[in-house]
C-alpha cells in the first residue's frame, strides 16, 4: 500500500515552482525551484512541514474563508485553497467547485511587498503561483486592507493565519484588527514563534541589514504570552526544533482559538 500523500504533486505544485524548459534536442522538461521561504515552515521537496497542520485544520473545520497576512512565496495560501478544493472533492462542500467565485469559499492574501522582512516572487499574474492556485490578492498593508476591504465588504474569517510584520507592534495589530472578523468558530495561526530557533540560527551579515531578518520571532512570540496570560485564549503551540537536529524545522506555527465556555 503506498502513502495517503501524492509525493510527486507535492514536489511539482506545493514544495517548488515549475517552469518549462526544452533541452538542446528540442524536448520539454520542468525545472524545479523551491517556493520561497518554505525552509521556514520546515518544508522539503517531499515534506510540508506546518503547512500539513494548517491544512489539516481547515478541513476539520470546513473553513470557507482563508485569509492569509503576508507570504513571499505563497506556501500557505496554496495550501489554503488546496484544502478547500479537497473539500467539494470529498463531497464534504457542494455545489460549483471552483478555487474563487465558487462554493468552495475563498482564499485571500494580503501582503504589501515592499521587501520588508523579505521578498514576493508572486506579483506577475502569470507567477507560477497566482497561475496554478488563484486566489484574491491584496497587495498592500495589513492595516489598510482591514479597513478598506475587509471591514467594508463585511468579510467574516473561518482562518487566519498571521505572518506580514513581525515586530511587536505589527503582530499585535495585525491579531487585534482581524481577530474582530473571526467566525464563532474559527482559529488563527501565527508564524515565527519558535524563540529557540531564532536563537540558533545563523543569517549571513550580508542578510541582516537588508531585510531586518534577526529577532523574527520576538514580536509574536511576546503577543503569544501575552495571550496566554488573558486567559481569553486557548493557545497551542507547535515546536520541532530540535526533534532531528539533522532534519529542516519549522521556525514554531501557534494556533489560537477564543475559550469557549462550558455548559
Amino acid at each position: 500500500m503506498g502513502s495517503i500523500l501524492n509525493y510527486n504533486i507535492l514536489k511539482d505544485f506545493f514544495t517548488n515552482n515549475r517552469t518549462k524548459k526544452i533541452d538542446t534536442t528540442g524536448n520539454e522538461y520542468f525545472e524545479h525551484q523551491p517556493v520561497a521561504y518554505r525552509w521556514s515552515h520546515g518544508a522539503t521537496d517531499l515534506h510540508i512541514g506546518d503547512g500539513l497542520l494548517i491544512y489539516a485544520v481547515i478541513q476539520y473545520l470546513r473553513a470557507k474563508t482563508c485569509v492569509c497576512l503576508g507570504s513571499g512565496g505563497g506556501f500557505i495560501p496554496r495550501l489554503m485553497s488546496q484544502a478547500r478544493i479537497d473539500l467539494h472533492d470529498q463531497q464534504i462542500f457542494s455545489g460549483n467547485k471552483s478555487m474563487e467565485w465558487g462554493d468552495c469559499g475563498t482564499t485571500i492574501l494580503v501582503d504589501a511587498s515592499n521587501g520588508i522582512g523579505g521578498h514576493t516572487d508572486w506579483e506577475s499574474e502569470n507567477s507560477f503561483f497566482r497561475t496554478n492556485f488563484p486566489c484574491r490578492f491584496i497587495i498592500d498593508t495589513t492595516e489598510n486592507a482591514f479597513y478598506n476591504y475587509f471591514v467594508k465588504e463585511d468579510i467574516k474569517i473561518d482562518y487566519l493565519h498571521i505572518d506580514a510584520g513581525h515586530s511587536y507592534e505589527d503582530v499585535k495589530n495585525d491579531f487585534e484588527l482581524y481577530s474582530q472578523l473571526l467566525s464563532p468558530y474559527g482559529i488563527i495561526s501565527i508564524h515565527d514563534t519558535d524563540v529557540s530557533f531564532e536563537k540558533e540560527l545563523i543569517v549571513t551579515d550580508d542578510v541582516k541589514p537588508k531585510n531586518d531578518f534577526h529577532e523574527f520571532s520576538s514580536g509574536p512570540s511576546k503577543l503569544i504570552k501575552e495571550l496566554k496570560e488573558t486567559g481569553n485564549w486557548e493557545v497551542f503551540n507547535f515546536f520541532n526544533n530540535g526533534i532531528l537536529r539533522n532534519k529542516p524545522t519549522s521556525t514554531g506555527l501557534t494556533f489560537i482559538q477564543r475559550c469557549k465556555k462550558l455548559d
